[in-house]
């Protein structure tokens, strides 16, 4: 009885819950592009919100089992942890560090028909304009050239993007791109710097770093305006 007493007891309590984040989320003020303090208060309510659901999510012993979703995945009706994944954590503090989920990599080395079935995590935030998205995934087969069957490699990619810059890191590369590449256009060339004319090279906004040992530590790229950057002075 005792069972059954806490789990209609953590129902209900999760279910008022959700409507009280539903009602704030869809407040006027926080619609998009609105700012000021009525926005502030009410975006402030809802992260306790979060950590209230957080706190009951954690009570949940999952009593009416897991059911299917829309894209295959089981979840818990009563808390919505997806069966099988990891417990995770939503700890969003107004002036400090916050954490969202755990850092997850793949977790197969199966060949996947497709990158659908093989995707992992796929998941994305806002935060103060700058957008964050992680993607994990196992091997899955891919076609290049709409001819050639491929296999893509596991992965796990971090790409932060900041108005049209973009930075993304995975477990071989890290890129840095200074502008959006065009639907239906032509990719960028490739070239290290010392394929590249030095008439075109001047042209290049980019100062390596390197520390006393001469290795490479890092890549710093100016962000053109209107005249090219002619040259930058660095010490090491």
């Amino acid at each position: 009885m005792k069972n059954v007493s806490a789990r209609q007891r953590l129902k209900s309590e999760i279910r008022q819950l959700m409507r009280s984040m539903d009602f704030v989320s869809e407040h006027p003020s926080l619609a998009k592009g609105s700012r000021g303090r009525e926005a502030a208060r009410y975006a402030a309510i809802y992260q306790h919100l979060a950590l209230a659901w957080e706190h009951l999510a954690l009570q949940c012993r999952h009593w009416d089992g897991f059911k299917a979703k829309r894209g295959g995945a089981r979840c818990c009706p009563i808390c919505g942890l997806v069966k099988g994944a990891q417990e995770s954590w939503l700890l969003l503090p107004r002036n400090r560090r916050k954490a969202i989920g755990r850092m997850i990599k793949p977790t197969s080395t199966e060949v996947f028909p497709n990158r659908k079935a093989a995707t992992v995590l796929d998941d994305a935030v806002c935060f103060h304009g700058a957008k964050l998205h992680v993607e994990v995934a196992n091997p899955s087969r891919s076609i290049l050239f709409r001819d050639k069957s491929i296999t893509v490699t596991a992965h796990r990619t971090v790409t932060l993007a900041e108005d049209d810059v973009e930075c993304s890191v995975d477990e071989q590369m890290v890129r840095l791109r200074t502008e959006p590449r065009k639907p239906k256009t032509e990719p960028p060339y490739g070239a290290f710097a010392w394929e590249i004319p030095r008439k075109t090279l001047k042209r290049f906004p980019v100062l390596l770093e390197y520390d006393r040992r001469g290795r490479f530590v890092g890549l710093c790229i100016f962000r053109p305006g209107e005249e090219p950057v002619k040259r930058a002075v660095s010490r090491v």
